[in-house]
């Protein structure tokens, strides 16, 4: 591989991967801490970004759309999640972590045109891999967000929110 092919397509691909893990350790931090999105994400902007993927390493303006994005749009994002589970499971049922993904993968479903589903769905099920590597998590998050695409394509969920 060219030095050029290193630092094209594929750093733009890993600066997103890396700003929709920051977004999920945000969304599970926001809902654990309670504390408000400009506080969570001016505390990842400030230190954790930088420390944890290094300079330049985050899709700064996705991790900010994703974040703010979930928080807007929570209570949707939530009933196009609930819609899909299993009939009598409810949405706090989820692990802590999982509903972290799910949310921050339905708001790129709902809110996010821009972005093909399929590969919205496969960064998040590559985050899901990242936490739950021996388990079915990662199966159970695919399934959802695959579902909930298809909803959206169908009109059973609005991609813009209306």
């Amino acid at each position: 591989m060219s030095a050029a092919s290193a630092t094209g397509p594929s750093r733009y691909a890993e600066r997103r991967a890396a700003a929709r893990l920051a977004a999920v350790q945000a969304v599970y931090q926001l809902e654990m801490s309670g504390r408000g999105a400009t506080a969570v994400v001016k505390e990842f902007k400030d230190h954790r970004l930088t420390e944890d993927f290094g300079e330049d390493g985050v899709d700064t303006d996705l991790f900010c759309a994703i974040v703010e994005g979930v928080v807007e749009a929570q209570s949707e994002i939530d009933r196009a999640i609930v819609e899909v589970l299993a009939q009598g499971w409810k949405l706090e049922r989820l692990d802590a972590t999982a509903r972290a993904i799910l949310r921050a993968g339905g708001f790129e479903l709902l809110r996010r045109p821009d972005i093909p589903p399929n590969v919205s769905i496969d960064a998040y099920l590559d985050v899901a891999n990242a936490f739950f590597e021996e388990s079915n998590e990662p199966k159970f998050i695919n399934g959802a967000l695959d579902a909930v695409a298809r909803n959206v394509s169908n009109g059973a969920a609005s991609p813009t929110g209306e």
